[in-house]
């Protein structure tokens, strides 16, 4: 049996302008409840895929998903302060979660783990928390470490480092295989 719009659903469309005839096609485009709209994204597609008019389509979209400013789209969500959000997809990790687990969802290190290259203590986030460091990016590890020796500010290194194009930072790593061996 075809699902169809709610009563309900059916009178808040022709609130937004829709004729009787312009709802079937939107039942018939395969749109039957109000979540459905949001696979169909916007009001131009809307237009297209059933044939109503862009401004009854516009109408009807912001009925459906809500527009910037609406009372729909401006929730506040207060969230713990020991959330944790995977670095990678997104996904709120759950409540026993320890630093250096993977995510449920994407199976990647939720909060990725990185070495400090001031104080070589190691821990999550973006800065040190033993020193206070910004962390370098894993593979440039040695890199700051060198820029380190060679007496830049701890503060100054990872800025220096985004700012260095490929050309300069194999020029780096030269100076870091010479000091190996």
């Amino acid at each position: 049996m075809p699902r169809a719009l709610s009563v309900l659903e059916k009178n808040i469309l022709k609130s937004k302008g829709a004729t009787e005839a312009q709802i079937k096609k939107i039942e018939k485009a395969g749109i039957h409840s109000k979540a459905d709209f949001a696979t169909v994204g916007n009001a131009l597609t809307l237009s297209a895929i059933t044939g109503i008019p862009a401004q009854v389509a516009q109408e009807v979209m912001t009925w459906a998903l809500g527009a910037p400013g609406s009372l729909s789209s401006s929730v506040i969500k207060v969230d713990s302060v020991d959330l944790v959000n995977c670095t990678h997809c997104g996904t709120k990790q759950p409540k026993d979660y320890k630093s250096g687990d993977l995510c449920g969802a994407c199976g990647k290190q939720a909060e990725p783990v990185s070495t400090c290259f001031w104080c070589a203590a190691s821990g999550p986030g973006t800065f040190c928390r033993q020193c206070g460091a910004e962390y370098v990016p894993t593979g440039e590890l040695e890199l700051a470490v060198l820029l380190k020796r060679e007496g830049i500010s701890k503060s100054d290194i990872t800025p220096k480092l985004r700012s260095l194009d490929e050309k300069e930072k194999n020029v780096l790593w030269g100076r870091v295989r010479r000091n190996r061996g």
